[in-house]
């Protein structure tokens, strides 16, 4: 398929990458001109407008959008609308709050202009090992950017079959999943970043319940090692902290400043808005909020998973 990629950062440069190496053609643009010439280095077709990005594009086009939450993507869908035409499709691949989705949808259905929301996860190391995908959509509009999905999802690689799963593996197998209508797939994403605070809160503690040990001297490197292999609490976020402890066994380089994206305290108050009882999810998010006054080790542990697996750099 062609693919309009705007947004060339850690995340649209990779993906975009991933997408040319699946036999995909990627017309990329980008604020900053030097990301545009290094994407076409690659085999992309450059843009210097959002004007010359669709019109290298043909109908229906699909634009990929992968910039920050909030203004930025309002602005970039709003001058986006006036280049497209109806029929052509807008995916949102940030981490938008899902009621954005549904106030940009409403703006882009006036112009017959389809909207999906693409909740992504897999940050720095997704160009490799690809990225999971949660999607809101109309069903004809997932339909027609269903290959990229494909692309850009990790597949069913080496991971064990659920037991009772039978048949020909279903797209959440394969790492991307239709959840619903329009909105739906931020969601879904927003819950996963909530449930993902609250798992590197957990990791967080333990390390540094383990530094503070006063009776035990811990290697906690070799600890982290031994954790990967066979032990139930073994996770990717687990590999990364192994790396980071490796690279760094004190990290020193960290100074435990932990910035939240937004999903957390949306998931929060969803749990609010629902009725149900987010304790973990709640605490981890106010630990976040805590670490911006004083640092621990848990805060420096926290940072340094951040960084391997999104490479987001404390401010």
């Amino acid at each position: 398929m062609q693919i309009g990629m705007i947004g060339l950062g850690k995340m649209g440069a990779n993906m975009a990458e991933r997408l040319m190496a699946g036999g995909h053609t990627c017309v990329a643009y980008d604020l900053n001109a030097d990301n545009v010439k290094k994407l076409e280095s690659l085999g992309a077709k450059g843009a210097h407008s959002l004007a010359e990005l669709a019109s290298q594009l043909s109908a229906p086009r699909v634009v990929w959008i992968m910039v920050p939450a909030g203004k930025p993507t309002d602005d970039t869908i709003s001058a986006l609308s006036k280049e497209l035409k109806a029929g052509d499709i807008i995916i949102d691949g940030g981490n938008s709050y899902y009621k954005d989705d549904l106030r940009h949808a409403e703006l882009l259905k006036a112009k017959n202009i389809h909207f999906i929301d693409a909740g992504t996860s897999g940050g720095v190391w997704g160009k490799e090992r690809g990225y999971c995908l949660m999607i809101g959509a109309e069903p004809e509009s997932f339909k027609t950017c269903e290959p990229i999905f494909k692309t850009l999802a990790p597949g069913a690689g080496n991971i064990e079959r659920t037991k009772g799963r039978k048949g020909e593996k279903t797209p959440s197998e394969l790492g991307y999943l239709h959840c619903g209508p329009v909105g739906s797939g931020h969601y879904v994403k927003m819950i996963h970043n909530g449930i993902e605070y609250g798992l590197m809160q957990a990791y967080a503690e333990g390390f540094d319940i383990l530094k503070g040990s006063g009776e035990f001297k811990f290697d906690l490197k070799e600890i982290a090692e031994v954790w990967r292999r066979g032990s139930v609490i073994g996770s990717w976020l687990l590999d990364l902290t192994a790396i980071a402890l490796q690279e760094d066994p004190q990290l020193a380089n960290y100074s435990g400043h932990v910035a939240d994206s937004g999903e957390g305290r949306w998931t929060v108050e969803a749990a609010v808005q629902s009725g149900v009882s987010a304790e973990v999810l709640a605490t981890a998010l106010f630990k976040r909020f805590r670490s911006r006054q004083d640092h621990s080790f848990a805060e420096k542990t926290l940072s340094a998973m951040r960084f391997q697996f999104g490479g987001h750099v404390e401010k």
